[in-house]
């Protein structure tokens, strides 16, 4: 399916400034560390989501509970507000197309639809010769066997829609593997990917304001565990010559979306030195939650000023800094021990609003700053151990 640009309000550059209405579609973590930057500047915000009582719609001044396919509910929402971005991308096209008629959309629904299917990314990517690793789509098991040959073993199927934090891949080292593979992902669409020996995981997080102007922050260095983010470091552990190639790539997919807003580019790079780009999000990142303590500009409020058609604010990350990803296990054996780790008072802590914790659900972050990448590195997961304490 290819879908044309959208001209709705297209020539519409007007800053919308303070006192104006935002409006975020979906309901997380993101949404709600937006609504906070949002309202710290001045804005209210109204937040739209299948849930109530979600973490955005906490601190959003007016909350929406209504289905992304209730078109209705979207255009009511869609008329009260000066501009509408999003915290979650998996939003259908034609809720997009609904709320387009009536406030503009930022990233566009171009972007969007463009990084919500990973068969799309990839071929979007490929076509602007940006470097991935090598891929081929499939949409039967006949496709999945010749996906597979061409690629070669080891490699990695994921799902082409719907695919997160691990969900929806699986690794395949032999043709045996393949049969097994298509009923896991119930023979649906997929991309077969030639597996990466890794140096390293890094991102970028990068805005381009209504203007054309790009900001970008520093790559940070990720570290998952079972697929989830773990630890977020910067800077990053790679060459200069590397950050200054993922800088340029992520310029250059910037500027051929022609997006407005936040967008976070995640990289491989290979244990030979080879960037590669992984997958997109059109949206605020996880790697990107320490910029809220300890750059100059968040990233949640440079996505309130690209959206609004502001100057973007300045990236700098004064210190070396860490993140810390808290997860539902901590709660496993009753409520972790908030007093023991509020003493590193140097190390920030932030919930998400989320009821009833579970193993690997994303509740909170920590954050510190200090003189090097291994102390800061050491004061979050200090902090974070002493929850269990």
């Amino acid at each position: 399916m290819s879908r044309p640009a959208s001209h709705a309000f297209g020539g519409h550059a007007r800053p919308i400034g303070p006192g104006a209405a935002l409006g975020v579609l979906g309901g997380g973590q993101l949404g709600r560390m937006f609504a906070i930057a949002a309202r710290r500047m001045g804005y209210r915000v109204h937040a739209f989501s299948p849930e109530d009582d979600s973490p955005a719609g906490q601190v959003a001044d007016v909350e929406i509970t209504a289905a992304y396919e209730d078109l209705d509910a979207l255009r009511a929402f869609a008329r009260g507000v000066d501009v509408v971005t999003f915290e979650f991308e998996n939003v259908p096209i034609e809720a997009i197309d609904a709320v387009e008629a009536f406030a503009p959309v930022r990233p566009s629904a171009v972007a969007l639809h463009t990084a919500q299917q990973r068969a799309r990314e990839k071929t979007f990517l490929a076509d602007r010769g940006v470097p991935t690793a090598p891929f081929f789509a499939a949409s039967s098991l006949d496709e999945l066997w010749d996906a597979v040959t061409r690629v070669g073993t080891p490699a990695v199927v994921k799902t082409a829609a719907f695919g997160y934090d691990g969900k929806g891949q699986h690794k395949v080292t032999t043709p045996a593997d393949v049969e097994h593979v298509w009923a896991a992902i119930g023979h649906q669409e997929a991309v077969v990917e030639k597996f990466i020996s890794l140096q390293a995981e890094i991102s970028v997080v990068a805005a381009r304001g209504l203007d054309g102007a790009v900001a970008q922050f520093q790559p940070f260095e990720n570290r998952h565990h079972h697929h989830i983010l773990d630890l977020t470091t910067v800077p990053a552990a790679i060459a200069p010559g590397t950050a200054q190639k993922a800088a340029e790539i992520t310029r250059t997919i910037l500027e051929e979306l022609q997006y407005v807003g936040v967008l976070c580019v995640e990289f491989f790079v290979s244990t030979d030195g080879e960037l590669l780009v992984n997958e997109l999000a059109p949206r605020p990142h996880n790697s990107g939650h320490l910029t809220f303590d300890v750059a100059v500009t968040s990233q949640f409020e440079q996505q309130v000023r690209a959206v609004c058609g502001l100057p973007l604010g300045s990236t700098d990350i004064p210190r070396p800094a860490a993140m810390a990803n808290l997860l539902g296990d901590l709660w496993v054996d009753g409520e972790p021990n908030w007093a023991a780790a509020c003493r590193f008072p140097d190390v920030k802590l932030h919930l998400y609003g989320k009821r009833n914790p579970r193993p690997g659900r994303k509740m909170g972050h920590m954050t510190a700053a200090a003189a090097t990448v291994e102390a800061a590195q050491d004061r979050v997961v200090a902090a974070r151990d002493a929850l269990l304490i």
